[in-house]
């Protein structure tokens, strides 16, 4: 099966949109006709080099499709199905998955090539997906069922940013009533862990971004402080706003060693602060012995989700309006623009761009 992509042929170059051939269908492989796939910063930082994967390589990875055709075992989709993709294939039955920890599955990877070029060369897929095509081959594993009719735009979303950051609230943090939540950065998946925030019932939330586009959506979303880190200190501005304590619970959804100390230094003794953006595997962060003490510092890969059990109960709340996805969408654009998607995620000008036109 041939299919139209945006493959990474060099890192730090645009992408290219080739024709690409969808190898044979596997007993556990299913094909997907990609209605709507969101730029996600993960892809940019695949495209850098940042995310250790090997070109040539489709990118795209937060999407929604329906299923065209199914291996001979699959069992968890049908044809026709309408699916969310995942980040993560949890096999359900190692000893991580048993252990409530599906995000830490690795049964399924390294995940299989699924693609060829016009000369038969493989042509890898990011996190065995490959969504910026008109097409994916996928395992099942990757794949989630829903019933809904949320748009193709907004319900990409979900496979990726908004599971990321509102999982990262609701399941990681597990943010409280009545508590204080700082956020810093707030694109896509700060956005989400704003909501989330939301949803969990605090009681005041502070955006922190130097975009002042950011901060304004994040106000919209439910953030009652929206905080410019070029324009002041913002640990001294949440101390004051929080008796000289700080917050209960900060998150980081950047993935850089420097926003990661100022996450840490907002949070209150006692409280918590979870790591969300996808640091450098390089880097490396210092924290004084005695402060561990103080305060819990964690990770949230994936927002601690469960696909199967996350994505319908996402689904759910944005059906019921507690969820803005919406919102979120900053554009529609058409494949051949995912560059120019690229570039705008870099200036900091969109929330998230999603393609819907292949």
């Amino acid at each position: 099966m041939e299919v139209r992509a945006a493959v990474l042929q060099r890192h730090d170059e645009p992408l290219e949109i080739d024709r690409i051939r969808l190898l044979d269908v596997g007993a556990h492989d299913v094909i997907v006709r990609v209605d709507a796939s969101g730029i996600c910063h993960s892809d940019l930082s695949a495209q850098n080099g940042t995310l250790p994967f090997p070109p040539p390589l489709i990118l795209g990875h937060e999407a929604t499709g329906i299923v065209e055709a199914v291996g001979a075992n699959v069992t968890r989709v049908a044809v026709g199905d309408r699916v969310i993709s995942s980040i993560v294939a949890p096999c359900g039955r190692c000893f991580l998955c048993t252990q409530g920890q599906p995000y830490f599955c690795r049964t399924y990877q390294p995940f299989p090539v699924h693609a060829a070029d016009a000369e038969g060369n493989p042509v890898g897929s990011l996190v065995g997906l490959g969504s910026f095509a008109e097409c994916m081959k996928v395992l099942e594993f990757t794949l989630v069922p829903v019933h809904t009719d949320l748009p193709p735009e907004q319900l990409a979303l979900i496979g990726c940013g908004v599971m990321t950051g509102v999982g990262a609230a609701l399941n990681t943090a597990q943010v409280t009533p009545g508590s204080r939540v700082a956020v810093v950065g707030c694109g896509g998946v700060g956005q989400s862990i704003v909501q989330g925030a939301v949803i969990a019932g605090a009681s005041e939330i502070y955006a922190i971004d130097l975009v002042e586009m950011k901060r304004q959506a994040a106000l919209r979303f439910g953030a009652t402080h929206a905080l410019d880190p070029g324009a002041g200190d913002v640990v001294e501005a949440v101390r004051e706003l929080t008796d000289g304590l700080g917050a209960d619970y900060a998150f980081e959804a950047v993935g850089q060693r420097a926003t990661i100390q100022v996450a840490r230094q907002l949070t209150r003794a006692g409280g918590l602060c979870v790591v969300v953006g996808i640091p450098k595997r390089t880097d490396v962060v210092e924290v004084p012995a005695f402060e561990i003490l103080q305060s819990t510092l964690a990770g949230s890969p994936y927002g601690s989700g469960f696909p199967a059990r996350d994505f319908p109960r996402l689904v759910k709340l944005a059906e019921t309006g507690r969820l803005d996805l919406a919102s979120m969408v900053s554009e529609r654009i058409r494949l051949d623009d995912v560059n120019d998607a690229f570039e705008a995620m870099k200036a900091g000008t969109t929330i998230r761009s999603v393609i819907t036109s292949f």
